[in-house]
């Protein structure tokens, strides 16, 4: 084999440029909450339930507008018309009714309804327009929902960090009282507060959160508990800063992740719970609507007129699978061992 001489000739000379290409980083940086929102936007069944959400929210809090007609305003002369959309003829829009002997009538023509009057999705047992029921109940059940859970956030929020920073003899004396909570069922409690405050909006909001809380408490406490070890916590207590700045500046943006799944999780139970109260008749007081008493107007004639139940219950479930699945999303891109 013939030697291989190296010469000046064999080496190329790098430019300035190129060192300063390989230097360079190519990926773009991004923020913990900037590559969460990434994570979630891979997540192809979390971003079409959030947007399922905001479609279903802005519908239903827009109520005031795109309702046809009041919700409560009764008409005892159209009681139990079925959904009927005019100039259709779509199966179960018609305006036709199967009654106990199998055969098709039309309400609407035996009760002498104007052809112009059309009701989407049909009346109640008092007239009522189902349509414009079912949009003012999902916004109600919305309301209680979401404002039960920023009042479980406000106390379950500092409990757990108090109890988690604290430590010793407070935080068992605090692990106890939630023991204490935890250990009477839900359903009690929320009958007892039921009982002692007069029924309506605000007493269920508060018989909602006062039971819902504990949970919220018990993962701020557990993540308490290991930030509070963290050099840059210790740091800052070496430095003099007091646990209320300690707790702004470092604990909650560290559980920012943990508070909201937890809150996502929070708002379906708290939809699922109002349903069920109203549904067995200790909710929202009558006339007012929300997706429990449809529900538990609905079936008691649903038997003969099962559309009366079916929109309502859709509309639950849609509810409850959209807001788990998005929740089920945000843990995902919030854990960065999900990739």
């Amino acid at each position: 084999m013939e030697d291989v001489k190296i010469t000046a000739n064999s080496f190329e000379k790098v430019q300035a440029d190129q060192t300063a290409d390989q230097e360079k980083i190519s990926a773009p940086s991004l923020t913990f909450f900037q590559d969460a929102v990434r994570r979630l936007r891979k997540n192809k069944i979390a971003v079409i339930s959030f947007f399922t959400l905001i479609i279903i929210a802005v519908i239903a809090f827009a109520s005031p507008i795109l309702a046809p007609r009041d919700p409560n305003a009764q008409n005892p002369d159209y009681a139990n018309l079925p959904p009927r959309i005019a100039n259709t003829n779509i199966p179960g829009f018609r305006g036709e009714i199967k009654n106990a002997a199998g055969i098709v009538t039309n309400p609407y023509e035996t009760n002498n309804v104007p052809k112009d009057r059309t009701y989407i999705l049909g009346t109640d047992y008092l007239g009522r327009d189902l349509f414009s029921r079912v949009l003012y109940g999902t916004r109600l059940s919305l309301i209680i929902a979401v404002i039960a859970t920023l009042v479980d956030l406000l106390i379950g929020l500092p409990y757990g960090i108090i109890s988690g920073w604290k430590g010793g003899k407070v935080d068992t004396f605090m692990q106890r009282i939630i023991e204490i909570i935890s250990s009477v069922p839900n359903l009690i409690v929320v009958i007892l507060l039921l009982l002692v405050l007069k029924p309506g909006l605000s007493s269920i909001i508060i018989a909602i959160a006062f039971s819902s809380w504990v949970t919220m408490a018990r993962l701020i406490r557990a993540q308490t508990l290991q930030l509070k070890e963290q050099e840059y916590v210790l740091a800052s207590l070496t430095l003099g800063e007091s646990p209320f700045k300690i707790a702004m500046k470092h604990l909650i943006p560290n559980l920012s992740s943990t508070i909201i799944i937890q809150t996502m999780f929070s708002i379906p139970s708290a939809i699922f719970f109002e349903a069920f109260l109203s549904f067995i008749g200790i909710g929202i007081p009558a006339p007012n609507a929300s997706l429990g008493t449809l529900l538990s107007d609905g079936q008691k004639a649903f038997r003969f007129l099962p559309y009366q139940m079916w929109y309502p219950a859709l509309i639950l479930c849609i509810l409850m699978i959209a807001f788990n699945l998005f929740a089920d999303g945000l843990r995902d891109a919030f854990d960065p061992k999900s990739e």
